[in-house]
């Protein structure tokens, strides 16, 4: 197995699970613990980062501290973290040694992490294919590497003109965090990759994967369908919509070669953590059948 990933929860095959069978709890108690040296390396790496990245933007975003599967419905429970801490933490070359402490002061790896929540979407063409990515060199994570389309769901987008550092957990009505989760990745589909919304179906929530090059950062990944062959696509993305910029190739794979990239290994090796991630709960949850 890939030690760059492994599978936190795999949704019900072969369907996956639809946006009214998600809930979400949200609470203070789920956001990172401070680590015990106080803020001052975070400030330190972050000032590092945005003086090499001065395009760098600390935004909110949800924490994951777990989720749980009962039955046929799925709870996502949510603090608050930021891409800052983000990269403070889980990116940091100290996150080993945030994990042990974790481990060792709370029974928590990943207690003292920000773990902010991505999504990433498995787009399924027309004509059977998968649309993948070339990352740009000038992205912060995996630059170069093959990516699927994905970023993060954003609680800005929850609470509208609220500024970002007043924003708190108990003003986030539930449903609309939900709603955030499965609408964030058509968005993402949207402005990475040029798809106009009409184009697409409701996202099928497939499972969360951990990306171990980060600290073990969840994401939670989607199935979406494309009513567009793969022609038509790539004249679209070589449009370029809001975020090209963050990415220099499109690729399409065949759904039965898909279901084979892990074992196949040249292509595979190519992955970004979040792709393979994505490539296997799809695998797992719908690889026998459409």
């Amino acid at each position: 197995m890939d030690p760059e990933i492994s599978i936190m929860l795999q949704c019900p095959s072969p369907k996956g699970l639809a946006e009214t069978e998600v809930q979400a709890e949200l609470s203070p108690a789920y956001n990172r613990r401070q680590l015990p040296g106080g803020q001052a390396w975070i400030d330190a790496v972050w000032e590092a980062r945005c003086s090499h990245s001065p395009w760098l933007f600390n935004g909110s975003k949800f924490r994951l501290h777990s989720a749980q599967l009962d039955g046929g419905s799925l709870t996502f429970r949510l603090g608050l973290t930021c891409y800052k801490d983000f990269l403070g933490t889980n990116r940091a070359g100290m996150a080993r040694h945030l994990q042990q402490q974790g481990q060792q002061d709370f029974g928590d790896s990943q207690a003292y992490l920000a773990e902010p929540l991505g999504v990433g979407a498995m787009v399924h063409t027309a004509d059977d294919c998968f649309i993948f990515l070339r990352r740009s060199l000038r992205v912060g994570e995996a630059p170069g590497l093959v990516d699927i389309p994905g970023g993060h769901p954003e609680p800005q987008a929850v609470v509208g003109d609220v500024p970002e550092e007043s924003i708190r957990s108990e003003d986030l009505p539930r449903q609309m965090v939900v709603k955030e989760i499965f609408t964030s990745i058509l968005r993402e589909i949207r402005d990475e990759v040029n798809l106009s919304l009409p184009t697409l179906s409701q996202p099928v929530l497939l499972g969360i994967a951990r990306n171990q090059t980060s600290a073990g950062r969840a994401s939670a990944e989607f199935y979406v369908r494309c009513s567009l062959t793969s022609e038509q696509v790539k004249q679209r993305y070589e449009i370029g919509g809001p975020e090209a910029q963050e990415s220099t190739g499109i690729i399409f794979i065949k759904r039965e070669d898909v279901l084979t990239l892990e074992q196949t290994g040249e292509m595979w090796r190519e992955l970004c953590p979040s792709a393979k991630g994505a490539v296997r709960l799809y695998t797992l949850v719908q690889g026998g059948g459409q």
